[in-house]
């Protein structure tokens, strides 16, 4: 089932994604809901983002070979992570399926897309395991961790960097029926692919992640998690176009633009 979240009269809804028909709900899929007897074309809504969360999480440096890219980029030794740690962003910076990512005028030319999976919480959880962590998963969705590199190494936190307003793109949708396993992260710039990842390939996986942070804490419906990317990212610049695809979930395009 794919859910997404649209607005109809000024009104932020939630819908089920049938083909190309938006089916609004009465409710939303994190609580009780029933479909109402409208349908709606999808390419004559607007969609926003899946959801607001309650908490915003980010997994970083969770796939090898970003691990090494970064590494030689910096002049160091790969330095692979032996747990799975945490971070967070902040929700100011998320615009949905379409919206314009903005690069502030002040920025160097080192803006970069990180094509993420996200995995969004369907239910309160504390103390999962191995065996049920997955259940507490009501589906996933896409995110673009775009990211200013000069500010990210500059700063003593990441407070502008990664959560600059425009700086995380997310949608289109939350899709429920999904295979780890099966999936591929593509990501287009310009029409252009430049990465292509099993998105599965992590160093440390969503079960990983789920077990170690409710150890600790305790996760909400809607809470979420980016799992990070893959690969070597290049720069965005005006008038850029960027596309994540994942297979299975769908894709997530956004214009870029620079601010004067």
């Amino acid at each position: 089932m794919r859910w997404a979240r649209f607005e109809q009269n000024g009104t932020p809804s939630y819908a089920v994604v049938e083909d190309d028909t938006l089916i609004p709900v009465r409710g939303s899929p994190f609580e009780s809901w029933e479909r109402t007897g409208a349908k709606l074309k999808l390419d004559e809504v607007k969609l926003l983002v899946p959801m607001i969360p309650p908490t915003f999480y980010a997994a970083g440096m969770n796939y090898p070979e970003h691990v090494r890219e970064v590494a030689a980029k910096i002049g160091q030794k790969p330095n692979l992570p032996t747990q799975p740690d945490i971070g967070y962003r902040a929700n100011n910076a998320l615009i949905a399926q379409g919206e314009t990512i903005v690069i502030p005028a002040d920025a160097t030319e080192q803006v970069q897309y990180e094509g993420e999976l996200v995995v969004v919480i369907g239910r309160e959880c504390k103390n999962l395991t191995r065996e049920n962590a997955l259940s507490a998963v009501l589906g996933y969705t896409i995110g673009n961790d775009v990211s200013e590199r000069t500010w990210q190494k500059s700063d003593r936190t990441m407070w502008r960097a990664k959560n600059t307003d425009t700086f995380k793109p997310m949608g289109p949708w939350i899709e429920t029926d999904v295979r780890l396993e099966d999936l591929v992260t593509r990501i287009r710039l310009n029409g252009e692919q430049h990465i292509e990842f099993s998105t599965n390939h992590m160093i440390f996986g969503v079960v990983d992640y789920l077990v170690a942070m409710t150890s600790c804490l305790t996760l909400y419906p809607g809470d979420m998690m980016w799992m990070g990317t893959e690969g070597a990212t290049a720069n965005m610049k005006h008038g850029d176009h960027i596309e994540v695809e994942i297979s299975g979930i769908g894709t997530l395009s956004n214009p870029v633009v620079r601010a004067g």
